[in-house]
This record gives structure tokens, C-alpha cells and sequence, in this order.
């Protein structure tokens, strides 16, 4: 979600309940103006809070103006101060995955988790325990990275990639149509593909090369995790996921009007093929 109108933007994601008290709209609209203009981005994003056991992780993220490139992410806890979150290592994504439970709102507390494996050998069995440590900072870090890699979404038409590999706003783009809206090939995953050259060439011929390098969320496995509704008649679009529960994107159809955002626990739904 953009920052320069989040006062605005964030009342579209009300009624999933997602609201910010007008002392939280302020300071966030301020501190990330400073922010902005301290660190050089050529965009701030408001993308969430992390909800946490005593105190909660407010997270923006810094973008160059191509959107491809590495993203700077920091976390505040009083909506003015930020500190900048160090990008996660493939060890730590893999470590984070192992973490469970609440985060606690304290970025130095370790967090640890303990495995015990069982050895035989003849007719002596032993038990060997595995103690994996992980500061809460780089758990954050890396399950923030894990969010955005699994359901950051825009929608198709609003991005364009350049023969040279970069990524830029669509300035032609004037918003879905209202039956574009709601279908869910016309919402893409804001990252590099991954399913796209799956598919067959037929379905690769019909695509704009300029504007569909990108996955579509109607190829996302399990299917279903996505619940796509509209409000205020077709006014608005709105998409929930059910695997990052917390996570919602919307969409004005007719106008550039799209944004997303998380405010949960950071943990993901691995029960989500069961209760489908």
C-alpha cells in the first residue's frame, strides 16, 4: 500500500478488518514521508504489522523505480522510529520455517526450536536432541520475505518489463473492468515466475510478453486459497488469502486504485489442504 495516501487507502480494507486508529494514520503518514526522503526511495510502502505477544512490528518497505530490484524492509514499533531489517540469508529462510508460535515484539529475544531424533544401533536406543537458535529480528525479516514471495499480488496490466529486464508502473493502466476483476487470471504475483513457463505453448502464445512475465493466481496450489469478493456493489474488489490469513488486496475496477496489505501473526496456515 502506497504511503503517500495511506489515510485514504486504508479504509478500503475496513471490512476485513483491518483498521488504524487516527494517532496511527498520522504517524505513519509523517514518518514515512522522512522516511522516504532520509533513505533516497523513490517509494515507501506501508506493508503491514506483525502482531505480536507484547508489543507489534509495523513494516514498510523501500523500492527503487525499478520494482524488480532488491527491496529494503524496516519494522517500528511506535510508528515513527524505523530500523532497517537486514535482508534474510537462504539459511535463515529455511530456519524460519522451522520456528513456531507468536512473535513476542522483543527483536532480540532468541527464539529457538528443539528436535529429537532417535538412534538404534543394535539393541541400544539413544536420543540425540537438536537445539536450532534464531534471533526475532531475522525470523522477521525472513518471514516477511516468505509473505511477499507467496502472495504479494498486483493486477494484470499495472506493471511492464522492459527488454532490458526491468520493472516498471504501467502508466497506461486505468484499472480492471468489472468483469476483469473477477476472474482470477487477471491478478499476478509480484515476483520473478515460476509456473509460467509450465505451461503449454499454445497458452504462451496468447500471452503479452510485456505484461504477463509474471504468475497468475489461478495456477496457485492448493487451489482455492484465494477468496475474491465484491463490495459496494462492483465498486470494489477485494482478495483474502487463506494460507497468510491477514493478508488482503484490493482493487477500485475502472481506476488505478489497488494495494495490499498484512496485519496478522506471521504464521502460516499449513492446515489450509485439510480444510479446503
Amino acid at each position: 500500500m502506497e504511503s503517500h495516501n495511506l489515510h485514504l487507502n486504508i479504509d478500503f480494507v475496513g471490512s476485513s478488518g483491518i483498521v488504524l486508529s487516527p494517532e496511527q494514520k498520522a504517524s505513519l503518514q509523517a514518518s514515512l514521508v522522512i522516511l522516504q526522503n532520509n533513505q533516497k526511495f523513490a517509494h515507501v510502502h506501508f506493508w503491514g504489522k506483525i502482531l505480536g505477544v507484547k508489543d507489534d512490528y509495523y513494516i514498510a518497505q523501500g523500492l527503487s523505480n525499478d520494482l524488480f530490484a532488491e527491496k529494503r524492509t524496516l519494522y517500528s514499533k511506535d510508528c515513527v522510529h524505523w530500523g532497517l531489517l537486514t535482508p534474510p540469508t537462504s539459511e535463515s529462510l529455511q530456519k524460519a520455517k522451522l520456528m513456531t508460535g507468536r512473535f513476542t515484539g522483543d527483536p532480540s529475544y532468541e527464539c529457538e526450536h528443539r528436535e529429537i531424533t532417535k538412534n538404534v544401533v543394535g539393541e541400544t536406543e539413544t536420543e540425540e536432541e537438536h537445539v536450532t537458535m534464531m534471533k526475532e529480528e531475522d525470523r522477521l525479516a525472513a518471514v516477511i520475505a516468505e509473505i511477499d514471495q507467496d502472495v504479494r499480488i498486483v493486477p494484470r496490466g499495472a506493471f511492464v518489463q522492459s527488454p532490458t529486464g526491468q520493472v516498471y508502473k504501467n502508466r497506461s493502466f486505468d484499472g480492471l473492468t468489472v468483469a476483469e476483476a473477477g476472474k482470477l487470471c487477471n491478478y499476478l504475483h509480484m515476483r520473478k515466475a515460476q509456473n509460467l513457463y509450465e505451461k503449454s505453448l499454445l497458452q504462451r502464445a496468447n500471452l503479452d510478453k510485456s505484461i504477463d512475465f509474471m504468475d497468475s493466481l489461478e495456477d496457485d496450489l492448493p487451489k482455492s486459497s484465494w477468496s475474491l469478493q465484491f463490495e459496494r456493489g462492483s465498486g470494489l474488489a477485494t482478495l483474502r488469502s487463506l494460507l497468510w490469513l491477514g493478508y488482503v488486496f484490493y482493487h477500485v475496477p475502472d481506476s488505478r486504485y489497488y494495494g495490499s496489505v498484512y496485519i496478522g501473526t506471521g504464521e502460516k496456515n499449513i492446515d489450509l489442504p485439510f480444510m479446503l
